[in-house]
């Protein structure tokens, strides 16, 4: 088992800046990816991106170049940086975990899920 914990959302203004952090701990050895995802209010939740580790981050189109996904191994945590915040940007984030491979844009395959953080972009 992998416990995730998600911390760092808030409320922000447009054009800011925010860092969530996600806390890996239990079988962190398994892991094979850890990405995020975001559920906007009434919409489906959404691929964000993916730190894998036989690769650099992957990300979706609508962040690529505003957000950057780090990992501290020694810490088990992965972080999403996130600048350039608009408000289509706010929802709940979650963070996600998988002991398989694939490219990890998906949610099938991931076994572990955090509980989410809310971030909120103001224009």
């Amino acid at each position: 088992q992998v416990h995730l914990v998600e911390s760092g959302g808030g409320l922000v203004q447009a054009g800011g800046s925010l860092r969530l952090s996600c806390a890996a701990s239990g079988r962190t050895f398994d892991i094979y990816a850890m990405a995020w995802f975001r559920q906007a209010p009434g919409k489906e939740r959404d691929f964000v991106g993916v730190w894998r580790t036989d690769s650099m981050g992957y990300y979706a189109d609508s962040v690529k170049g505003r957000f950057t996904i780090s990992r501290d191994s020694a810490k088990d945590t992965v972080y999403l940086q996130m600048n350039s915040l608009k408000p289509e940007d706010t929802g709940v984030y979650y963070c996600a975990a998988r002991s398989t491979s694939g490219t990890g844009y998906a949610e099938q395959g991931y076994h572990y899920w955090g509980q989410g953080t809310q971030v909120t972009v103001s224009s």
